[in-house]
């Protein structure tokens, strides 16, 4: 019987290897709605946030997924369709009323891992369900089913990346050749198709950003960058991830397909596909897990233990979480978020966040460190909220397990082991051309005192036009000492940890920000990794 066929885009922006379109378009033989809601959680304005944005996320992404949205839109009228976007509240209630309103009898829309995903999927399944309409939700963000790989593992995830590509095995290839056509749009009845939005039409247009991400968002680019960055067949089989140079910027040395993932524009089959075409037509290729299959796999390990871990972006109530007292200090994170530390290679690794919305996964290490156990001593959950805000590329799943990680709260232990503000960028820069693009006002500084500008002399100071303590600050802590610091902190913390070995015995902790007392709840010790992510 022939009926109404809804696809519920979401993430999963793109053509090419989308089963639940693909199922879509096969059960529809008369009318097929693409759709689209403008989720108000994400793309509200919110003027009381640190920079220009949403509640959760700045203009760069926002406007990363408005060119995804009309990228797509473009793609579907090419097969004789289009992309209903619709705006009205909460993504699920506006789900609802069109499955009333347009005679749907089949739904399909891509499985969703996060929370947020999954509570507003359970409301729409629940009603679909009651309402005899079919639902079809395949896994394909992700090269691998999270509940297949936790089910294979007895019910809990593999908390090392080496137990999660033992059970993971090898994922299936994308689905078959992309189809020449649609079914055609029906009408839509009362509800408003606004079509893809302006970043000024939702009420951005005077918040002073005239700068933008220089990655677009969309299929297409993703598929242009694609091919690109697998031109080289032999950088692709040398690639090594430790091995990244990440002060390079004009040409970053990385694929940068990052956001297209996290947006749904690239598939990641097909982009493993593609790598493992490359391995068998050389005579040898890294291996993971720092090979470029090593860092999707990484992506799926990530996704794979926070599907089967409650709370696993906080620290109270998680599990695998080490509790650690860590300090609460508004104005030192401030200067971090808005580099203004007095540490030239970490402000410009945080201003190019800020402009680019992205920078490279060794940056993401320095100043993720710099921030939590290697000098700050600031919790984690603070750095996660400016990243998940900033970044194009920013992933539930990932952002959390690499803050769990580079925090030593989870994953990775070795926190004696820290990343210098001064000497890890200098030994890629050695001259400062990453700092002097993102932080101008050190342009002219010498290059024996750009990574230590308040170490230079008055007199070079006054020649390079920029006075430490006025036109540029003095660090906000003395490294050597903080980093002391934090080891000891650190060290205290895991002895406590490990004593409390019992499931979940409370024990109050003194704050390290002052004198309040604090009930925690201590988790068993988290098995070690080898391995940095």
């Amino acid at each position: 019987m022939e009926s109404n066929a809804l696809m519920w885009f979401r993430k999963g922006l793109r053509i090419h290897d989308n089963p639940a379109l693909d199922h879509a378009r096969r059960g529809a033989t008369r009318i097929l709605y693409p759709v689209f809601v403008l989720d108000p959680r994400y793309l509200e304005r919110d003027p009381s946030a640190f920079s220009p944005g949403s509640a959760r996320s700045g203009l760069n992404r926002i406007q990363f997924l408005l060119e995804s949205l009309a990228d797509l839109d473009k793609s579907l009228r090419r097969l004789g369709s289009r992309l209903i976007v619709l705006r009205g509240g909460d993504p699920a209630d506006v789900v609802i009323r069109i499955l009333r309103e347009w005679n749907i009898g089949k739904l399909c829309y891509e499985f969703d891992t996060e929370p947020y995903g999954q509570a507003r999927d359970a409301r729409v399944k629940d009603f679909a369900s009651g309402s005899g309409i079919e639902v079809f939700s395949p896994v394909s963000h992700t090269l691998f089913d999270p509940a297949h790989v936790i089910q294979k593992n007895g019910g809990k995830p593999p908390l090392t990346y080496q137990s999660f590509v033992k059970l993971a095995g090898q994922p299936a290839p994308p689905i078959g050749q992309p189809f020449s056509s649609l079914p055609p749009v029906g009408d839509v009845g009362e509800c408003e198709n606004v079509g893809v939005p302006t970043i000024q039409e939702l009420g951005y247009g005077s918040l002073g950003q005239v700068e933008f991400s220089p990655f677009r968002g969309g299929e297409s680019e993703a598929l242009k960058r694609l091919n690109e960055s697998l031109v080289d067949k032999e950088w692709v089989a040398n690639f090594e991830k430790p091995k990244g140079d990440p002060s390079a910027f004009m040409k970053p040395a990385t694929t940068v397909l990052s956001p297209y993932l996290k947006f749904g524009c690239l598939s990641s089959r097909l982009f493993y596909q593609s790598v493992q075409e490359i391995y068998t037509n050389v005579k040898r290729h890294t291996s993971p897990p720092v090979s470029l299959v090593g860092q999707l796999l990484w992506r799926e390990f990530f996704y794979t233990v926070a599907f089967g871990t409650p709370n696993f972006d906080q620290m109270r109530g998680n599990k695998i979480c080490k509790q650690i007292p860590w300090s609460d200090d508004d104005k030192l994170l401030a200067s971090w978020r808005d580099g203004q530390t007095g540490f030239p290679w970490i402000d410009a690794i945080m201003v190019q966040l800020k402009q680019w919305g992205w920078m490279h996964h060794l940056a993401r290490h320095s100043v993720a460190c710099f921030l939590t156990r290697g000098d700050l001593f600031i919790h984690w959950e603070k750095g996660r909220d400016v990243f998940e805000r900033l970044l194009i590329d920013s992933d539930w799943a990932i952002n959390n397990g690499n803050w769990l990680w580079l925090s030593c709260s989870s994953f990775f232990y070795q926190y004696h082991r820290i990343y210098s503000p001064v000497t890890f960028g200098k030994k890629y820069d050695p001259t400062g051309k990453f700092i002097r693009y993102f932080l101008p006002v050190l342009k002219d500084m010498p290059k024996e005192y750009i990574y230590e500008p308040w170490t230079a002399p008055a007199s070079v100071q006054r020649r390079a036009n920029c006075i430490i303590g006025r036109d540029y600050p003095r660090p906000v802590v003395s490294h050597e000492s903080a980093s002391k610091q934090c080891r000891l902190k650190m060290g205290e913390a895991y002895a406590l940890n490990t004593a409390s070995r019992g499931p979940w015995a409370a024990r109050i902790w003194r704050s390290s920000a002052g004198n309040s007392e604090k009930t925690i709840q201590l988790p068993t010790r988290a098995r070690d990794s080898n391995r940095n992510a």
